[in-house]
């Protein structure tokens, strides 16, 4: 079977997270194999550079270096060897995040995050970059989203953010699903779960990736 790469997107209390584990379920159920994973993270290294972007202060450009470089070692051991194999690789959240949260949040220049992306994720021959075949955005107001999150756990320093940093973050996804329409399915992340399941479903049918 031909590999294929699904991300996850949403600001933090969007409730992405919790659809991934029911989508493998439905998926594995239909025999397909799949590989979940999450960035920053997904590989030892890419794990420990998590740990200081979520907690360690720094500028947005290292910010923004330090994701890329787990990126990189998160395809070259992980995503790019599950696709090959034919796997459905999860991934909570993937590049739109980075232009979302350091382009769009913390204002960094889009133009060194597009130069970045095209070493990054460039597949052999350098004609093409590595994307997601489907990106589930689950878009949600900052404001309910800040609701559901408040007391629910000790934030690291992006959940710390205020409302109005949010609103930037979901404008810069708002922005890449306008850049490539064609691969996004934007998710209404305000219905109850059953609702947003249901559009889950609805957006991976569509594409003929689930029957």
């Amino acid at each position: 079977m031909q590999g294929l790469f699904i991300s996850f997107e949403g600001i933090d209390g969007a409730g992405k997270s919790t659809h991934v584990e029911g989508l493998a379920q439905a998926l594995r159920e239909q025999g397909r194999t799949v590989t979940q994973t999450r960035e920053p993270g997904g590989t030892p290294l890419a794990e420990k550079l998590r740990a200081l972007v979520l907690n360690e202060p720094m500028d947005a450009m290292t910010e923004a270096l330090l994701v890329f470089a787990a990126r990189r070692d998160h395809l070259q051991q992980l995503i790019e060897p599950a696709l090959a194999r034919g796997d459905v690789v999860l991934c909570d959240r993937f590049t739109d995040a980075t232009f979302a949260y350091q382009g769009g949040g913390r204002g960094f220049d889009l133009d060194i995050l597009r130069v970045l992306e095209g070493w990054v994720q460039a597949l052999p021959g350098g004609t093409a970059l590595r994307q997601p075949d489907l990106t589930l955005w689950f878009d949600l107001d900052p404001a309910i989203a800040a609701a559901r999150l408040a007391g629910a756990r000790v934030p690291d320093k992006f959940e710390a953010q205020p409302v109005e940093f949010f609103r930037r973050v979901a404008a810069g996804y708002a922005q890449r699903m306008a850049q490539a329409p064609a691969r996004f399915a934007r998710i209404d992340a305000a219905q109850d779960r059953d609702g947003v399941w249901t559009d889950v479903l609805a957006a991976v049918r569509a594409r003929k990736m689930l029957a």
